[in-house]
């Protein structure tokens, strides 16, 4: 019994490890939830096999959606460290390219830098 009781707290420790951390005083939504279900009092206690086939079937659940988090953030960490340039705008992706040849782009002046053609006012 004491296992079952160390491995359904490792299994909510390690879905919270994989939420995003929020302060104890304001809990998202999703927090809560996953409070709620693991406070319910576990229904093993009593002796009827389908009540510990649900109990187990509810752990699985709870240790696979861990693992899927888990994945989901590795997979989030392993694309922004081999694909730098995915959340970059297309000018800083050329600039980057550029440099990652040797080459140095111009400098644009005036309203040409941040895509101010056609506002009617010429640079000087």
């Amino acid at each position: 019994m004491s296992s079952a009781s160390t491995t359904v707290k490792s299994t909510y420790r390690a879905i919270l490890r994989e939420l995003p951390r929020r302060s104890l005083s304001s809990p998202t939504p999703l927090h809560n939830r996953i409070r709620e279900a693991y406070r319910t009092p576990s229904q093993t206690t009593t002796e009827d096999a389908s009540a510990s086939e649900s109990e187990l079937r509810r752990l699985q659940q709870a240790e696979q959606f861990a693992q899927y988090a888990r994945a989901q953030r590795l997979y989030a960490a392993l694309v922004d460290r081999y694909n730098p340039g995915s959340l970059m705008d297309e000018e800083e992706r050329v600039r980057l390219t550029a440099r990652r040849v040797g080459l140095d782009l111009p400098e644009l002046h005036g309203e040409q830098k941040k895509g101010g053609k056609g506002d009617g006012e010429k640079s000087e």
